[in-house]
């Protein structure tokens, strides 16, 4: 009897730890919505005709700056492809890198930006870190980087 309830309390404590509440207030496009195989037809994709998205650079380093300086920088890019390109999300490496990007399609021969604010409080030395992309393209994610030495001010 004992054994059998230990039973029942460990497949109720599993059950519970295991099932996790679906997230309502996401504000990001599903990727299951972006993979492009094919066009909204079914039929496949010609060439030149999915979404491409060519940076200027996908590198910024923003030289010395002092700890605490919030700086930002814009990675300006262009669809190339011969289709709506779609952004579904845009993911900092931390709390430190905060990226804005188009929430709505971007027409082919369109330029966009990737705008990214790192702010450097209670940071120092050399620091990378990177914004990944997940998009309807061909590979679906990028990553753009920012670098920066941070100096430490005397007191």
């Amino acid at each position: 009897m004992k054994l059998s309830f230990n039973i029942i309390i460990g497949s109720v404590i599993l059950f519970s730890v295991s099932c996790k509440p679906k997230d309502q207030g996401s504000s990001t496009i599903s990727t299951d919505v972006i993979n492009v195989p094919s066009t909204a037809s079914g039929k496949p994709a010609l060439p030149g005709s999915a979404p491409a998205m060519v940076f200027n650079e996908e590198k910024h380093d923003f030289g010395r700056i002092t700890q605490g300086e919030k700086v930002s920088y814009s990675f300006v890019f262009k669809n190339t492809g011969g289709s709506d390109l779609v952004i579904s999300s845009a993911q900092g490496s931390c709390g430190c890198t905060v990226p804005t990007y188009p929430k709505g399609a971007v027409k082919p021969g369109q330029e966009s930006k990737i705008d990214v604010v790192f702010n450097s409080e209670g940071k120092s030395g050399m620091v990378e870190k990177t914004v990944t992309l997940v998009t309807n393209c061909n590979p679906s994610t990028r990553v753009l980087t920012i670098t920066s030495i941070i100096n430490v001010p005397e007191e």
